[in-house]
C-alpha cells in the first residue's frame, strides 16, 4: 500500500484557510479601530478578498480527499474519517490538471462510491523546474485504468 496523495492537504485544507480569513479579519480590525475618515476602502477590500478566496478555496481545495492509498488493483481513499475502496476498473476517467496549487488528479467513477461520482485529490509531487511536466502519478493510474477496463466484461 503505496500513498500516491499529497501529505500537505491538511495545510491546504485546514491551516491556510484559518491563515487566510484571520489575516483579513486582523486587517478589518485595526482599519476599524484606525482614526481616519475614509475607512471604506479598508472595509470593501477585504470583503472582496474574502468572497474572492472562500470561492477559490470552495472550489480547488476544500473538494479535495484527504489520503489515497494505491493497493494495486483498487485505491483505498479516506476522508474525514470515513474510507472507500475503489476498483481501478471501475474508473471511467483520470484526469490531472496542470498549473494548479494545489495540483490535483480527479478521478471519475464508473458507479458512484462513498465519496461520490467524482474523487479529486493532490497527488505527491516530484521537484521540476517545468511546470509543464506530466504527473507521473496520473500517467501511472490512467495506464492502469485502462488495463482494468480492458479485463472488465462489458
Amino acid at each position: 500500500m503505496k500513498r500516491i496523495s499529497s501529505r500537505n492537504t491538511f495545510f491546504a485544507k485546514k491551516v491556510l484557510p484559518v491563515v487566510w480569513f484571520g489575516f483579513l479579519m486582523l486587517f478589518v480590525l485595526i482599519a476599524l479601530t484606525g482614526s481616519g475618515q475614509r475607512f471604506l476602502p479598508f472595509l470593501l477590500v477585504p470583503a472582496g478578498m474574502a468572497v474572492f478566496g472562500f470561492f477559490l478555496m470552495k472550489n480547488l481545495v476544500w473538494d479535495l480527499v484527504d489520503e489515497v492509498y494505491d493497493c494495486g488493483d483498487y485505491l483505498l481513499i479516506r476522508n474525514r474519517g470515513k474510507k472507500d475502496e475503489v476498483a481501478l476498473s471501475n474508473i471511467m476517467n483520470v484526469s490531472a490538471s496542470l498549473l494548479l496549487n494545489p495540483p490535483r488528479i480527479t478521478l471519475r467513477l464508473i458507479n458512484p462510491g462513498t465519496f461520490g461520482r467524482e474523487i479529486a485529490f493532490s497527488p505527491v509531487r516530484e521537484f521540476t523546474l517545468n511546470p509543464f511536466a506530466k504527473n507521473q502519478i496520473a500517467e501511472d493510474l490512467m495506464v492502469r485504468v485502462d488495463q482494468a477496463r480492458s479485463k472488465r466484461p462489458v
